[in-house]
């Protein structure tokens, strides 16, 4: 059986067209796993996952925690506002410490973009990044190709448009390595101030205009405004964004193909995206949901290298 040609997952850029197959091939076979009676195999008992979670999450965090069930391991959830990083303990003191319970696997959502790269330089265990900051969330992107290969049949010279606010996501710049090295063409869509300078050096083209954007698409993969990471006004009002940049369903009424619809959540309805195009049948906003697990079941699968117990 093949190999990934990394002990981590830190992020699409770090991982080969080949790394890539082989997660979404094996997530194939996990998501037969996760619809039958029975969801659970023995694939990683007896190995210790720690999630460590220092920021806010939801589908992410149960995800990686479902997918960590179904595969047998014991699972460690570590919260960052009632540990010892309260009281001044560095990262990498909190998880030696953690990792000295003979933990095998760390998955990590930190507020800072590399901090996963840079705990891979000093400790041994196999670490999945859940999202760094503005930087990547390689498990999404590779749900989302997972999803896009289910619907479609494939992603090679598909044509997917990210819309939205590029400039503070890290599911987006995951897409963008993700979709290029499988062979689909991407375009990014959204206003000047929250697209990235420099970012057709990325091979995307970028566009400002949301109707031409999605008459180009096969999909169209749309992003949440973060108000959160945005310490400025990128636009007047969240009302002019919507009327700007809105997915709505008079704008799919108006192309001359029908497109898939994505969203990596949580949807801000009326906002990024109307009610009646993310609940449609153009939508396959839950089947990426569902799709989470078994592509993180084949990441920690893939990442423990245990053989002969994932069918």
């Amino acid at each position: 059986m093949p190999q990934l040609s990394t002990r981590h997952i830190l992020g699409t850029k770090y991982l080969t067209p080949d790394d890539l197959t082989l997660i979404l091939d094996t997530a194939n076979r996990f998501k037969e796993v996760i619809n039958r009676p029975i969801k659970k195999v023995p694939s990683l008992r007896d190995v210790t996952i720690a999630n460590l979670f220092f920021e806010n999450s939801t589908r992410t965090r149960i995800s990686f925690e479902l997918a960590e069930k179904r595969l047998s391991a014991d699972v460690v959830n570590f919260s960052a506002s009632s540990s010892s990083l309260k009281k001044g303990e560095t990262l990498l003191d909190t998880v030696n410490n953690i990792l000295s319970m003979k933990v095998d696997m760390i998955v990590m959502r930190h507020p800072a973009p590399g901090a996963c790269v840079f705990l891979s330089r000093h400790i041994d265990a196999h670490i999945i990044n859940a999202g760094d900051g503005t930087h990547e969330h390689p498990t999404q992107a590779l749900l989302d190709a997972f999803s896009i290969r289910e619907r479609l049949g494939t992603l090679v010279d598909k044509k997917v448009l990210i819309v939205g606010d590029v400039l503070h996501s890290r599911v987006a710049l995951s897409n963008i390595f993700c979709l290029q090295k499988l062979g689909a063409k991407v375009k990014i869509c959204g206003p000047p101030t929250l697209i990235p300078k420099h970012i057709e050096k990325l091979g995307v083209e970028v566009t400002y205009d949301i109707q031409e954007g999605l008459q180009w698409c096969d999909v169209a993969n749309v992003l949440r405004i973060q108000l959160e990471r945005q310490d400025i006004k990128y636009f007047p009002s969240l009302r002019e964004y919507s009327r700007y940049f809105g997915v709505t369903r008079s704008l799919l009424d108006q192309l001359d193909h029908e497109i898939v619809i994505m969203h990596p959540g949580p949807i801000n309805r009326g906002v990024e995206i109307d009610s009646d195009v993310a609940d449609s049948n153009h939508s396959i906003i839950l089947q990426q949901v569902e799709n989470g697990v078994a592509v993180r079941m084949a990441a920690l699968y893939l990442l423990a290298d245990r053989r002969g117990t994932a069918e």
